[in-house]
């Protein structure tokens, strides 16, 4: 079982799972550089788990780790199996509007086993991750979910829970950005 501080421990099984090489990686350090930016609009004692969700809320994409091809709910998984706290693998299975893709997958059920975190910690996760392309750039949210849809196509599971997903995460945004604006 991983023990707090998460964050570095995070970081390492994200390096040992993805690599630090090449666009996965450079997104996911790059997301985790903004998250911990934005951690500023949570708790003190939730900072350092914002964090290390972010180091590890693409790590269901890694081969060793995929099950269902989805990867919040493989990713949270996998973390269930090693011994995280639930808390942490619950914030990688809804991170992005995860259930509005879920459903079109029809993997709603399964991703409801993990309890939906609403609130700060759950925002500013899903905030650091739309506001940085599949390349490590910062980018607006609109950017992220046009650059999203070309990438997945137009009949992907993403392209069709976007009419639902889209919403939710500009509303997300407005959420995080008035915490910043105040912290």
């Amino acid at each position: 079982m991983t023990t707090p501080p998460y964050a570095e421990h995070a970081h390492d099984l994200a390096a040992s799972l993805l690599g630090s090489t090449g666009d996965r990686w450079r997104h996911t350090a790059a997301v985790a550089a903004r998250a911990a930016e934005l951690s500023t609009t949570v708790t003190t004692g939730d900072r350092d788990l914002l964090v290390a969700a972010a180091w590890l809320h693409d790590i269901g994409y890694a081969p060793p780790v995929v099950d269902t091809g989805f990867h919040p709910l493989d990713g949270a998984r996998h973390l269930d199996r090693l011994g995280w706290p639930r808390r942490i693998a619950a914030l990688v299975a809804h991170h992005s509007g995860a259930r509005f893709v879920a459903t079109v997958l029809g993997l709603d059920v399964p991703l409801a086993a993990y309890p939906r975190e609403t609130g700060p910690v759950a925002d500013a996760l899903t905030h650091a991750d739309q506001t940085v392309d599949s390349r490590g750039r910062r980018v607006s949210i609109r950017d992220r979910l046009a650059d999203m849809l070309d990438r997945h196509g137009p009949d992907s599971p993403n392209a069709k829970a976007h009419h639902l997903r889209e919403p939710h995460l500009l509303a997300v945004a407005r959420r995080v950005e008035a915490r910043a604006a105040t912290s």
